[in-house]
């Protein structure tokens, strides 16, 4: 059985919240409720190390101090699916007895103390990869991780606190944040409003002040459309720098996980942690060699855009599509051509004004920002629309079964024999890809390493993107791009849109994912309404520090973040 399971959180606070610091706790005077309020509001990974090196907290009050926000908001806002309680408490307690044990030269890890979540997806070991579906959670019959995912396990040996899960929709498969295991997530700048998907519970709890930061995920925009609604940092490394092992795949040809922070500065420690090659994940082979050295905290200079060009990718603005997971290399011209159709996601005219703001942030800071038609015009979108992933979804879900799945089962046709339903289309592939018209026959499932038409399906479309997407560096001798996060603000969810329940709000920007570039979103301002606008700037592959120094001064220039209001009082009800 699982270790957690959703339960009383007030029960739980009321038991552990009014308890003593265990005797091996380093000494600290009982903090008063407006100094700690004030301490650890919007506190950062530097300044919260600066508090435990002057002894003023122990981990075991700012991990209480956490507990007490959830407990406060989580019932408003639902961005924790999950609280770790007891685990949390116990590495708590051991770090401020390894604190007073070590005395003055303690050596303390670059994440020691700080308190996080992981999504949903992410194998945490005793706990329930619920990966947000009521599926995966069945009484009897749970997700249980038998161990860590690699990020995890990097996360915890840096002296990470998990402090639970985060809440995130079926699967990770979709762009707004309503899940079957734990209902919607609200946005904390407005509740009625979406916080994007998938890693919504994340950008949620992490703005929300219920934790310092948590890692997102992202098959096609999933760190960076719900970071950019909701006013904090989300880092898409360039693939292959951080491991997945371990995350429950929504498809794992295009998947990435990376930090979500309120500041660069915290998501450049994160990330530095999380780096590293891991014989689990092939794509991580030889990554030390191709990656720029660390601490990526080395790049975060306030002149990082000094003498800097950019460029704005003409595709986006004009709304061309890309369908997710691509069209398969048998596709006629005309099914390419309505999928593509079905694929636009115009640009907002407000959400043009916000960007055409928020770039000037960049020009004030010394960069030279490039308009111009032939820059990745809608050809790019054409050409990264082949790059076709959907026909082998199945092989990424039972290889993350075989390896993190609980002893009841090891693959999609144990869980099927084990719960007496299958486990749905949308991660082994059994039926047709998104967008695709229901006429058209299923696209087989195959193994990607032996099947005939990868190279046309994958690698041959992969590698004229990329070669595209670097070919208007060399051009327009471009340091990175830059273009709006998503295509709309956040959508209202207690009213329809468009004639329906929200779906949204929708990006321009699974390309990414398709080429495996580094991509990163910052604050950049917010709309009239008050929500956030985010801008997203991109890199070349393997230039991860180059780009954290560009959203590093673009921070510093701008100083755009402002953290929201919460409110203590529901607006809509528990929707799942």
């Amino acid at each position: 059985m699982a270790r957690t399971k959703p339960t009383s959180l007030a029960l739980l606070l009321a038991l552990l919240l009014p308890s003593t610091v265990i005797a091996q706790s380093p000494p600290a005077p009982p903090p008063s409720q407006t100094e700690i309020d004030h301490d650890l509001f919007e506190v950062t990974i530097p300044q919260l190390e600066e508090l435990y090196a002057r002894h003023q907290y122990t981990v075991t009050q700012v991990v209480k101090w956490y507990f007490a926000r959830v407990a406060k908001y989580n019932g408003i806002y639902r961005a924790v699916q999950n609280l770790e309680i007891p685990g949390a408490m116990k590495t708590a307690a051991e770090e401020d007895a390894a604190a007073q044990a070590g005395g003055a030269p303690f050596k303390r890890g670059p994440l020691w103390g700080v308190p996080i979540v992981t999504k949903a997806n992410t194998s945490v070991r005793g706990l329930v990869t619920t990966d947000g579906w009521q599926g995966y959670k069945i009484p009897g019959h749970e997700l249980v991780a038998p161990q860590d995912a690699t990020i995890v396990a990097k996360l915890k040996a840096a002296g990470a606190v998990i402090i639970g899960q985060s809440n995130m929709p079926d699967f990770a498969a979709s762009d707004t944040n309503r899940s079957t295991a734990f209902g919607r997530t609200g946005n904390a700048y407005d509740v009625r409003f979406s916080p994007g998907g998938s890693s919504g519970g994340t950008v949620t709890a992490v703005t929300a002040n219920m934790v310092v930061l948590g890692n997102g995920t992202d098959t096609g925009n999933s760190i960076r459309m719900p970071s950019a609604t909701s006013s904090v940092v989300g880092v898409m490394p360039t693939r292959g720098l951080v491991s997945i092992a371990g995350i429950a795949p929504l498809d794992w040809l295009l998947d990435n996980t990376g930090p979500i922070a309120r500041n660069v500065t915290d998501a450049a420690i994160a990330l530095g942690v999380m780096t590293g090659e891991d014989p689990l994940d092939p794509r991580t082979a030889d990554s030390a060699a191709k990656a720029q050295p660390g601490p990526y905290t080395s790049y975060l200079k306030k002149d990082a855009l000094r003498g800097k060009r950019f460029g704005v990718p003409a595709f986006i603005l004009h709304g061309a599509g890309v369908p997710f997971q691509g069209i398969p290399a048998s596709a006629s011209t005309a099914t390419a051509a309505s999928l593509q159709r079905s694929a636009q996601v115009p640009l907002r005219p407000e959400t043009r004004e916000a960007f055409m703001k928020a770039i000037e942030g960049l020009r004030a800071a010394g960069a030279t920002v490039v308009f111009d038609d032939s820059l990745l015009p809608d050809a790019f979108a054409d050409t990264a629309s082949r790059v076709c992933t959907f026909p082998y979804v199945r092989e990424g879900t039972e290889a993350f079964l075989k390896t993190f799945g609980p002893a009841e089962y090891h693959s999609s046709d144990e869980y099927a024999k084990a719960v007496g339903s299958p486990l749905p289309d949308t991660i082994t592939g059994g039926g047709i890809a998104e967008g695709n018209p229901k006429t058209n026959p299923p696209i087989a499932q195959r193994i990607l390493e032996s099947d005939p038409d990868a190279e046309a399906n994958y690698y041959t479309p992969r590698r004229r993107t990329l070669e595209a997407y670097n070919e208007v560096f060399e051009r327009f001798h471009l340091d990175g791009l830059v273009y709006p996060a998503i295509q709309m603000p956040p959508p209202d969810e207690t009213m329809p849109q468009d004639g329906r329940v929200s779906e949204g709000p929708h990006s321009a920007t699974s390309w990414v994912n398709m080429i495996g570039i580094p991509a990163v979103v910052v604050p950049a301002g917010f709309y009239p309404d008050g929500l956030p606008f985010g801008l997203e700037i991109s890199a070349r592959p393997w230039r991860d520090g180059d780009l954290l120094g560009y959203a590093y001064a673009y921070e510093q220039a701008t100083e755009a973040r402002r953290p929201p209001v919460l409110v203590e009082s529901g607006l809509l009800p528990d929707t799942r």
